[in-house]
């Protein structure tokens, strides 16, 4: 028998390449065969948990099955050769076109937007261009642009921090408090001077998933520029509510029918539907964007604009996107938002009920809502136990504390994605009662050192 047979009949598990360690660190000397190669890496991935019982991601986790099969088609596209790719560029420009009217940009046609790797691509690009807005004005009126700072809640995800360090821009945070849990206006003029390019507001918050009331901010903004002729535009951070509020809240104002809004960021890949990674970022006039930010490149014998932080990038996703919009429409976006929402109010009303418990927010705004410990439940253990014992039964649920200012509250978060059933929501519940239940009953505390803790996700 040849060694080409040979391999053929033996098991998968007595190959050659299964029965020796792989080298983890550097390249075998030797090839394997490629279901040997797929074998090793499918069960060093099985060591993962289980995505679905992520509450801590607001990554999607699921798509439909012919989503699927439309990703094994198109995987080998790159987003940015647009020249050989026409139709993907096309297609792309059709969904930032309907994510700009979704949120009601005054004239589709005068939008300029963008697909990005996520939503933070998407957010420094946003921040990007009020920089650079904000640096032609002070040069045409001969003063320093030495000093640029951006202002936001304390609360804000840690891709602003990472903006603000990566170009040079002061970040001042409107520290967050049980009074004013989001950035609301409230002494937003003390951290607002005439270096300050614009303000991030959230639909979404990470931490607990509330809407900051963009209507709000603008109309303290409005208040500023009266008072000290400072016109100070907004950044919306939409990662995720802005595929939820279109839908849910269709009337709050928080988009573009707002003036002061020039450019708003959201995730393709959290409610937007869409496996990672794709992110949208859109502003309401193509005048918002600076054109010196926008590079004319040859690219494979192609001509093209592009502004990204990224070159090279998959355009699945975009197609992904694009096959999400045609099948579900406006009413099926609503239908399984709503679902997801639905379950998020299910599960907080039931832990809001449980003594140990009590609710920050009740997943309302988006699907996500968070909660703390009530106080004096107890000595023994705390929440970083709880996410402990529940990753026996598989749930991830992250544990952290809240921003300055307010870093002695200790919360878990759930967020709740399509694909998270009330059947699933009972089994949760289910598992928490029993951690409860095992938790309630220790006699002496839990040590505090050297534990696992659960992380928090962005």
């Amino acid at each position: 028998m040849n060694k080409r047979n040979e391999f053929e009949v033996n098991p998968i598990f007595a190959r050659s390449g299964e029965v020796r360690r792989c080298h983890k660190y550097k390249l075998s000397e030797a090839p394997m065969l490629p279901e040997t190669a797929y074998q090793v890496v499918h069960d060093d991935a099985m060591l993962d948990g289980n995505a679905r019982l992520n509450l801590a991601t607001f990554v999607t986790t699921w798509m439909d099955p012919m989503a699927m099969k439309l990703y094994a088609d198109v995987f080998d596209k790159n987003m940015i050769d647009k020249d050989e790719y026409p139709a993907t560029a096309e297609i792309e420009e059709r969904c930032w076109r309907i994510i700009a009217d979704l949120w009601h940009a005054p004239d589709p046609e005068k939008a300029i937007g963008t697909s990005t790797t996520g939503s933070s691509e998407a957010a420094m690009l946003g921040g990007l261009a009020l920089k650079r807005r904000w640096q032609q004005a002070r040069k045409s009126a001969g003063k320093p642009i030495d000093k640029p700072n951006l202002v936001m809640s304390s609360a804000v995800q840690v891709c602003w921090e990472k903006f603000a360090n990566y170009f040079d821009i002061e970040p001042r945070y409107v520290p967050i408090s049980a009074d004013h849990p989001t950035l609301d206006g409230d002494v937003i003029g003390d951290y607002i001077d005439e270096n300050t390019i614009g303000v991030v507001a959230i639909m979404g918050v990470t931490y607990t998933g509330m809407y900051e009331p963009v209507q709000q901010i603008a109309a303290a903004l409005d208040v500023i520029e009266q008072e000290r002729g400072l016109d100070i535009p907004i950044h919306v951070d939409a990662a995720s509510g802005g595929m939820i509020a279109p839908f849910l809240q269709p009337e709050i104002e928080w988009d573009f029918r707002i003036e002061r809004v020039h450019s708003i960021n959201t995730s393709g890949h959290k409610y937007g539907l869409v496996y990672p990674g794709v992110g949208w970022v859109v502003w309401a006039d193509r005048a918002l964007l600076p054109e010196d930010l926008v590079f004319e490149v040859t690219y494979l014998g192609g001509e093209m604009p592009t502004f990204a932080l990224n070159f090279s990038r998959p355009g699945a996703q975009v197609l992904l996107q694009y096959y999400a919009f045609l099948r579900l429409g406006h009413e099926g976006y609503r239908e399984v938002q709503a679902a997801t929402r639905n379950v998020a109010e299910y599960l907080a009303l039931a832990i809001g009920q449980m003594e140990p418990f009590t609710l920050w927010n009740h997943g309302s705004d988006i699907p996500v809502f968070a909660y703390r410990m009530t106080e004096g439940h107890t000595e023994n253990w705390d929440l970083y136990d709880l996410s402990n014992k529940l990753r026996e039964d598989g749930w991830l649920v992250p544990t952290y504390p809240m921003p300055d200012d307010m870093s002695d509250v200790i919360v878990q978060r759930i967020v709740v994605r399509n694909g998270m059933s009330l059947d699933l929501a009972d089994k949760l519940l289910d598992s928490l009662r029993s951690a409860v239940t095992f938790l309630d009953g220790l006699d002496s505390p839990l040590p505090r050192s050297g534990r696992t803790t659960t992380t928090f996700s962005h």
